[in-house]
């Protein structure tokens, strides 16, 4: 059975795409900090309590997988955090876990596992954002973060396609899943202004799909309309 490693993969984008791959007959090692509200279970999912912005904790986790796997055979740099907001609001803190969280975590765990990836010519698939493509006022740490995975992905495409590793960078733009309960803005009523989880999950099972030679190395999913809703601010 090939391996498969989805971080994030708690709820949201990384758990649609971990019962996606258990489907496709994976073994997944899903990394997330904590699997208190994951209720789904199968044999084949395998959970790593894993904080990705803390170093050791990858490294831990990475060895871990290498010592039980036979091979690794597509790496899902999924899990994200965003903070939004005028630049010189946004805590100091929050710009560190953004950028150890969507940035750091996918450099440090593609090292430490692009040896075997190489072996199995496996996929790294890193979900960026729509931000990475654009201006984003009000969230340009985000999207600075995001663009920063997108440009890696790009770059190790070039730099590993020889060797028959695909690199595959997916920028979607608003979905419905948790990422917004801490914000003051989120997904529209409409459901044809946001885009699923389980919509990214196909367009993974497309990209793995695809015939031997051919690579999906980027998708941008985006929603019909362009629709958010503004939280009400609770009165002090």
């Amino acid at each position: 059975m090939k391996t498969a490693i989805v971080t994030g993969a708690s709820s949201g984008i990384g758990l649609e795409a971990a019962k996606k791959l258990v489907s496709m007959n994976y073994r997944v090692y899903g990394l997330a900090r904590s699997f208190s509200k994951t209720k789904w279970e199968n044999e084949a999912f395998v959970k790593l309590v894993c904080d990705v912005a803390d170093i050791k904790q990858i490294k831990n986790c990475a060895a871990q997988i290498l010592s039980e796997a036979a091979s690794v055979d597509i790496l899902l740099n999924n899990a994200g955090v965003g903070y939004f907001g005028p630049h010189e609001e946004i805590k100091t803190e929050h710009i560190e876990e953004m950028v150890k969280t969507n940035l750091l975590a996918p450099l440090i765990l593609t090292r430490l596992l692009l040896r075997e990836l190489k072996k199995s010519q496996g996929y790294i698939i890193n979900i960026a954002s729509i931000t990475a493509l654009k201006a984003s006022v009000f969230g340009g740490a985000y999207g600075a973060t995001k663009a920063g995975v997108r440009h890696f992905g790009i770059s190790l495409f070039d730099e590993v396609r020889r060797i028959g590793v695909k690199v595959v960078t997916i920028n979607p733009d608003i979905v419905k899943t948790s990422f917004y309960d801490h914000l003051n803005f989120k997904e529209h009523d409409d459901p044809e202004s946001y885009i699923t989880p389980q919509s990214i999950a196909d367009a993974i099972e497309m990209i793995l799909r695809q015939r031997d030679g051919t690579i999906l190395s980027e998708i941008t999913i985006r929603p019909q309309k362009h629709l958010i809703e503004k939280r009400k601010q609770k009165k002090p």
